[in-house]
């Protein structure tokens, strides 16, 4: 009876641990989209008034009559022309917005697979997780009131703290070692329990042990 009241604790500590998970792997909203948006937004301010320029200067020319309006009109069509001939700043002003334009989305996209990365990293260990406490209650429970094992929760206490840590900072370095050692200590876990199951002469354990080693293969696939 001492194995079942120990397996029961360390499926209660496994399934805090995984609530805690399944509210971790709940996406956030980032912080780097805004800044794409606001970079876009300001280099767009600074192109409006050259483009509204020109229509501003006809509007302001027309009560001075039809002489001084061709005048100016002659004077704003030049303009363009000595720009492009003498080397104006607006061309090199497009290409240094074109290359702000294209080096941004490299930084976006670098750090949305990152967290692509982290993200299918967290879905494999919540799964894995889940399949553990199901095969606890499901297989094994049932056969300790049978042959009882020797069992230590001491694991499953790490784990749940380690995932109550990773609540609290969600990105960053520290999250990312904390999401390493939950994968560590959950693989822990699952193999001082085939270790345990592998002593008992019981063949009742055989099909437990199976599905052990299978969520084992799955969470070293990471």
């Amino acid at each position: 009876m001492a194995g079942l009241a120990t397996l029961l604790a360390s499926i209660r500590h496994q399934a805090g641990a995984l609530c805690t998970l399944r509210a971790v792997a709940v996406p956030h909203p980032p912080h780097s989209p805004p800044q794409p948006s606001h970079t876009q937004t300001f280099s767009t301010s600074r192109s409006v008034p050259a483009c509204h320029s020109p229509g501003e200067d006809t509007e302001v020319s027309e009560p001075g009559g039809a002489q001084k309006l061709q005048e100016e009109r002659k004077a704003l069509g030049k303009r363009p022309k000595e720009g492009e001939e003498s080397g104006d700043l607006s061309p090199l002003n497009s290409d240094e917005a074109r290359s702000e334009r294209l080096a941004q989305p490299r930084l976006a996209r670098r750090e949305t697979l990152r967290e692509m990365a982290l993200r299918s990293k967290m879905s494999r260990l919540v799964e894995a997780t889940s399949l553990l406490v199901q095969v606890e209650q499901t297989l094994l429970l049932p056969l300790l009131h049978q042959h009882p094992l020797s069992l230590h929760p001491k694991d499953s206490i790490e784990f749940r703290n380690i995932c109550s840590r990773m609540a609290l900072q969600r990105e960053g370095q520290q999250f990312e070692r904390d999401l390493h050692e939950a994968h560590q200590r959950l693989k822990t876990i699952i193999e001082k329990l085939i270790c345990s199951l592998a002593v008992s002469p019981s063949d009742s354990y055989i099909p437990v042990r199976s599905a052990l080693r299978q969520i084992l293969r799955d969470l070293l696939a990471m």
